[in-house]
């Protein structure tokens, strides 16, 4: 008799999560993933598993002060490999948990091909295997054929949303005379001393001297089936927030409050931050610069930011074409595709929006799996947890019409029975969840 196993498609953040949640459970799984040392895709660099194309930023680390900071303490609790390799390989972000790309995906990398239960098969698959348990995990950047095989088991057509990319600079080609590192309100990170961001400042003129220029840049084109595709509010490109109106940026990515310029007495109208890219603090990346202005205009008016007049770039941004499936119509509570329970969905195609988010849903998706090889009655984590609202709101908590990209948030959560108070909400939500998961986890240890 053939061992039952797993076949995964998609080496992000989500497919190796879930082949390293499922393997640990004793299930082989067969991980596949397209890319190799010659083929990429637009966005991706290299061909390590789990390569992060956009940010480098997981976001607040904060686990009773911020949805994403709870999820992020549930996957801990979850042996998540996505965590474990990002504490490993974190950088200075203040309360935030940034990683050093490759370091990051060099070691999700190595835990995956060392493990005894996952065997990692560079292909491309263009057709939806008929036999076993399947997990698609293909992510934003789906190859075509691939995504002519998802259109044909789900009879839907995708909705997508575009994403940006923020350019990344070269440390040294940064003029220290005008930029200064400081957190803002100097929050402390893990083993930060509040030094984590550099800081460009920037007076009034300069300012709407900048706004202008992004407005006016040339722009990468769309071409003509991209003209209705929408941003996803959360990854705006810069310019596109430039347009929305003159003092949108100064009350978002370059916002100046709580910064204070060591040079001058004069309080900054705004400021560009950029936060470390790499663990040897060579790479900083531009906060919020997420763009889709042509390279030769990303150079030129980034350079007119104060600090950056001789910036180098070791990546310019760019825009790409994010793709996700009507999960609410399409997956039932363990994320089966209702038409072929055979097959599962996981991360950013399923809707979640996000890295962490991405991950998570993997690895809900590859117990789910495990449990069924292995026979046990393995049911979802409960929706007062932040697995259990994200899973709540990708397979029930939006009609499919109405269904967009969600981030974690305590609005997806049921609200509290007590409201303690605006300035406890954060902490009291956080908290229900993490003793409604713990209690969880005890279930399903005395289940199996």
């Amino acid at each position: 008799m053939t061992e039952k196993s797993i076949k995964i498609i998609g080496g992000g953040l989500a497919g190796c999560e879930a082949a390293w949640q499922a393997a640990n459970m004793g299930v082989k799984v067969q991980l596949y993933e397209m890319r190799d040392a010659n083929r990429k895709t637009e966005a991706h660099k290299t061909d390590f598993l789990a390569e992060l194309v956009c940010s480098n930023s997981f976001r607040s680390d904060e686990a009773l002060a911020s949805a994403i900071g709870l999820l992020h303490e549930e996957m801990r609790r979850l042996g998540s490999l996505i965590l474990k390799c990002g504490d490993a390989h974190k950088v200075p972000a203040g309360g935030a948990l940034a990683v050093d790309r490759d370091g990051f995906a060099q070691a999700v990398q190595n835990a995956i091909e060392s493990h005894p239960n996952i065997a990692v098969i560079r292909d491309e698959i263009t057709k939806i295997p008929d036999d076993g348990l399947v997990i698609i995990a293909s992510g934003p950047l789906t190859s075509g054929g691939l995504s002519d095989a998802i259109k044909a088991i789900t009879g839907e057509e995708y909705l997508a949303f575009f994403d940006a990319i923020a350019p990344i600079v070269f440390k040294d080609s940064i003029d220290f005379s005008k930029a200064w590192f400081q957190s803002r309100y100097d929050k402390l990170g893990p083993g930060g001393d509040g030094k984590d961001y550099i800081n460009c400042p920037m007076d009034k003129d300069q300012y709407f001297a900048f706004v202008k220029e992004l407005i006016n840049g040339e722009k990468s084109d769309f071409k003509q089936w991209e003209k209705d595709t929408p941003y996803f509010d959360g990854c705006l490109p810069i310019e596109v927030m430039a347009e929305r109106g003159e003092g949108t940026l100064r009350f978002g990515p370059m916002k100046p409050v709580g910064l204070t310029n060591p040079r001058s007495n004069i309080k900054p109208y705004a400021i560009v931050q950029l936060r470390q890219d790499n663990k040897l603090a060579t790479l900083y990346n531009m906060v919020g610069f997420q763009t889709k202005l042509k390279y030769a205009d990303q150079t030129r008016v980034f350079r007119t930011i104060p600090g950056l007049e001789n910036a180098e770039f070791a990546r310019l941004g760019g825009l790409h074409r994010n793709t996700f499936i009507k999960s609410p119509a399409l997956l039932d509570e363990q994320l089966r595709l209702k038409a072929s329970p055979n097959i599962r969905f996981a991360g950013q195609i399923t809707g979640v929006e996000g890295y962490i988010e991405s991950a998570s849903c993997g690895l809900m998706a590859g117990r789910f799996a495990a449990a069924e090889i292995l026979g046990l009655d393995y049911l979802p984590p409960p929706d007062h947890t932040a697995h259990g609202a994200l899973l709540a709101h990708i397979t029930t908590g939006a009609t499919k019409d109405s269904f967009q990209p969600m981030n974690i948030n305590f609005g997806l959560m049921p609200p509290l029975v007590k409201d303690p108070g605006k300035k406890n909400r954060k902490l009291a939500y956080c908290q229900r969840a993490l003793l409604a998961l713990d209690k969880w986890i005890g279930d399903i240890k005395l289940a199996a």
